[in-house]
């Protein structure tokens, strides 16, 4: 077994949750534990991961970078990875986190992530996520591009060390969105931000919701005026929960 604890933020996830915890049920080696951290869900998120004998942490509030958190406090791996509910890894997840930390350079990593559906692949939003984790540190931090700095998102599944985790007081929590860009930039002054040449797969609810020229549209317009500091609690407003 491994010394890598998964976390799991959840909200009204019974669609995806128990896909989800299938997926994982078959990693090799498995995890040294997987942890939901619950924002009080009406549905049967609870009850879905308790049918697999998760623990279920209970969030006082509803807010992923909270419950991140309060997932981080409670794992008793050296290294954990956040994962979305609504996201499918590779049986080999484990091995290849533990192979990429290995290197003392390298304090945080992330896949690619494939965006789509049972039906269709969202190839061109995929692609252009992809082009992000680079052209977005490049364009507004420069100075850190080339010290290694890439801008990693959550359906990316982002994974470090525990300690550098909380060497930079792990997400901050007044942030409602971009949370993990936010971790990438604190999380560059202890070594390099890597992103893995592997897929994992996520749901395109939010393009299914928004259509394809919506989404793209937000997804730049909120990037770019991230990067030019204009506050998250602003921008959040633009970026709507989609379960």
């Amino acid at each position: 077994m491994s010394n890598i604890s998964i976390i799991i933020p959840t909200l009204n996830e019974a669609d995806y949750l128990f896909d989800t915890l299938n997926n994982l049920s078959l990693l090799n080696p498995q995890p040294k534990e997987i942890l939901i951290v619950d924002g009080q869900s009406e549905d049967d998120t609870v009850s879905i991961a308790t049918s697999f004998g998760v623990p279920i942490i209970n969030s006082p509030q509803r807010r992923r970078s909270i419950q991140m958190n309060l997932g981080g406090e409670k794992a008793t791996g050296e290294i954990i990875c956040f994962l979305h509910a609504d996201t499918i890894v590779n049986n080999n997840l484990i091995s290849i986190i533990s192979e990429t930390l290995a290197n003392p350079n390298i304090v945080c990593g992330g896949f690619i992530s494939i965006m789509g559906n049972s039906e269709t692949t969202r190839w061109g939003i995929s692609l252009h996520n992809y082009l992000k984790t680079f052209y977005a540190p490049l364009i507004f931090r420069p100075h850190l591009f080339f010290k290694g700095l890439r801008i990693l998102f959550g359906d990316q599944v982002i994974f470090c060390r525990r300690t550098d985790f909380w060497k930079v007081g792990g997400f901050d929590t007044n942030q409602p969105i971009m949370e993990d860009a936010d971790l990438c930039l604190k999380l560059i002054k202890y070594g390099r931000i890597y992103l893995v040449n592997q897929f994992v797969h996520t749901s395109d609810r939010r393009v299914a919701k928004w259509g394809v020229l919506q989404a793209n549209f937000i997804y730049l317009f909120i990037g770019f005026l991230w990067g030019f500091g204009i506050s998250p609690t602003f921008l959040k407003r633009f970026y709507q929960d989609i379960r």
